[in-house]
């Protein structure tokens, strides 16, 4: 008798404690927003750039990483409360900034982060020409700090195009770029897994010296004929 008085008591508990777990509530809370320079949005590789969230208040303070889309924009699900935003050092294609930011969540909420790329993609044109993709654009050095490495088009059979998610790509290096506030001139071959589809995707990226991800133009579909 005491054996199964036993054994109910630890069962009852079990389950006492498994639906404590069940009723675990997950943040409710969505903090928003987009990178940006001059109230323009940053185009970057999809998910290879991070924010840091930080929180005091608890036991372990550890970061919360929040990826950006290739349009600049993050989203992230949190509970209320005080946070500091911090961007990842050497992470992004601009100049590394010490400074954090206060983000106050409370139900949905929307912050700007604002950052000075070292160069900006200007007046950017792409479009087939028979079995190639031509692009014609400007740079405009925003900072000095660091040269131009190189440039580049990168063609996809997706919206999401970048240096590590492409099909074909073609790099003009810094060396033969002698002025860069002149136009510039990109080509590149179409492949035939493009071509078969009827269309792809286009994009120009800036490479700065010393930095590893690019500054991009926002992917362009391109209907081929």
């Amino acid at each position: 008798m005491q054996r199964f008085i036993l054994s109910s008591l630890i069962i009852a508990i079990i389950a006492i404690t498994g639906c404590k777990k069940d009723n675990y509530k997950p943040p409710t809370s969505i903090l928003q927003g987009q990178v940006s320079y001059q109230g323009q949005p940053i185009g970057l590789r999809s998910n290879g750039v991070q924010l840091e969230l930080w929180q005091h208040g608890f036991e372990v303070f550890s970061k919360i990483p929040v990826y950006i889309a290739q349009d600049g924009t993050f989203s992230a699900s949190l509970f209320d409360g005080d946070y500091k935003l911090v961007l990842l050092r050497g992470n992004g294609p601009w100049i590394n900034s010490a400074d954090s930011m206060d983000v106050k969540v409370n139900g949905n909420t929307t912050v700007d982060v604002t950052v000075t790329p070292y160069f900006l993609i200007k007046d950017a044109a792409i479009g087939q020409s028979g079995t190639n993709v031509n692009a014609s654009f400007t740079l405009q050095q925003v900072n000095t700090s660091l040269p131009l490495e190189a440039v580049r088009i990168y063609l996809g059979a997706t919206t999401v195009v970048d240096q590590v998610n492409s099909v074909a790509s073609v790099e003009k290096a810094a060396a033969d770029i002698p002025n860069i506030g002149q136009p510039i001139q990109l080509t590149v071959n179409i492949p035939s897994s493009l071509s078969s589809k009827g269309y792809l995707f286009a994009r120009i990226g800036v490479k700065t010296a010393g930095v590893a991800e690019l500054l991009y133009t926002m992917p362009q579909k391109i209907e081929l004929k």
